[in-house]
């Protein structure tokens, strides 16, 4: 798997987040969705991967997911940031994933931006 931050995503998480979080784990998020096929993109700000995690290619940060969410996501992802709406959009060549990526903290809170 490959993620390609834009320049505008990198500025703005690094503004979010501070340029000292560089730790990602994607995920298909389904808690408190019902069901565990139903779930919502999300990067998650660690501290360190956990045991069985692999490591996806990336221009920006390091960036980690559950082997299982992989069927998930296309092998080509793409992050970009949109000023007027203040979101961030996951995308693919064959999909948009959401246009209001869900970013949360994990490290040390459950606050999510």
């Amino acid at each position: 798997m490959f993620i390609h931050w834009s320049d505008e995503a990198i500025a703005e998480m690094k503004s979010r987040f501070g340029p000292e979080t560089r730790l990602w784990k994607l995920v298909s998020d389904s808690e408190d969705c019902g069901c565990s096929v139903n779930g919502v993109p999300t990067f998650w700000a660690v501290s360190a991967p956990e045991s069985g995690e692999l490591k996806a290619e990336s221009n920006a940060f390091e960036v980690w997911y559950v082997p299982q969410h992989a069927v998930f996501f296309d092998e080509q992802l793409r992050v970009s940031y949109h000023s007027k709406n203040h979101s961030f959009q996951l995308a693919s060549d064959g999909q948009i994933y959401t246009n209001r990526l869900k970013l949360t903290d994990k490290r040390s809170t459950s606050a999510a931006l």
